[in-house]
């Protein structure tokens, strides 16, 4: 029988982790060994296709153009993870890093590591395994994430600087602001602050 969910918490992943992108990410055999060396009997899980297309991908209808008059979709993944005859499913986003992943520049490899994604995430959620690195992951969204308020338009100015910023740095702008529901006309004051004093953190600019 798997160990409870408090004891599955205080098990220390990161000696198995491996760092990308600024992130921490526990690989996915490595997790399910870790459940079963824990009490776990069977472990598995599957993707589940869409209803629609019969396909692993699952895509929004709805089509976003970039101010480069690129489009793109929203791109999704879903599983279901079976642990002892227990069943969890979980949607995720495929992602290229911290960044949405284009039309241009989808793969079966992306695919794939998104639907490994959300087994260790699923599995984080419903044993404690590895729960607290999502934990510090969504702790450091904060600075980033970009908040629904009602404050003044930010200026050009400081507009222009954001992008400067992100062209330096490599970073999708279009792609950050659209993640967080905005277009770039939208942005308030303290939104680019926020966007401003996470790029300082990452890379150390003033």
């Amino acid at each position: 029988m798997l160990k409870s969910y408090e004891e599955m918490r205080k098990i220390d992943v990161t000696p198995y982790c491996e760092e990308r992108d600024g992130f921490t990410y526990l690989n996915w055999a490595k997790c399910m060994e870790l459940l079963h060396e824990n009490g776990a009997e069977t472990v598995s899980w599957l993707p589940i296709p869409d209803p629609e297309t019969g396909n692993s991908l699952r895509m929004s209808k709805q089509v976003f153009t970039d101010k480069s008059g690129n489009t793109n979709r929203c791109y999704e993944t879903r599983i279901c993870v079976e642990i002892d005859g227990k069943q969890y499913e979980m949607q995720t986003p495929v992602m290229n890093g911290s960044n949405p992943v284009k039309d241009n520049s989808m793969s079966q490899q992306r695919v794939w590591n998104s639907m490994c994604r959300a087994f260790v995430k699923c599995v984080a959620i419903h044993t404690g395994l590895g729960f607290d690195l999502w934990l510090k992951e969504e702790y450091n969204k904060l600075d980033a994430k970009i908040p629904g308020t009602g404050e003044k338009p930010a200026t050009k100015a400081k507009k222009d600087t954001l992008e400067k910023l992100c062209v330096s740095h490599g970073i999708d702008l279009d792609a950050w602001v659209i993640g967080n529901g905005k277009t770039l006309d939208q942005l308030t004051e303290d939104d680019v602050a926020k966007m401003l004093n996470a790029i300082k953190k990452k890379y150390g600019d003033d």
